[in-house]
């Protein structure tokens, strides 16, 4: 069908870890077919499907970058985590 992308509204919902596991490295493969565009909250999926990741908060966009950028950005980690910013 050659899609130009694929839009994933959280594909991992209600699966537990071995197939959050296997959906994972299903996308991983499909994303050489064309981009996508995934909205999870599995954030190990996330982490190892993303290029790059936006981190939004009540619907606003708090944070966006690399996995590595997200992982030490201090809004990112108080409105999650709870830690101080």
């Amino acid at each position: 069908m050659e899609p130009k992308a694929f839009l994933l509204d959280e594909p991992m919902a209600g699966m537990g870890p071995e197939g959050s596991k296997a959906l994972t490295g299903f996308l991983d493969g499909l994303r050489r077919e064309a981009p996508i565009l995934l909205v999870e909250h599995d954030m190990d999926a996330v982490f190892a499907l993303a290029d790059r990741v936006s981190v939004l908060v009540y619907g606003r966009i708090i944070a966006t970058g690399s996995v590595s950028e997200i992982r030490n950005d201090p809004e990112v980690r108080r409105a999650y985590l709870g830690e101080p910013a």
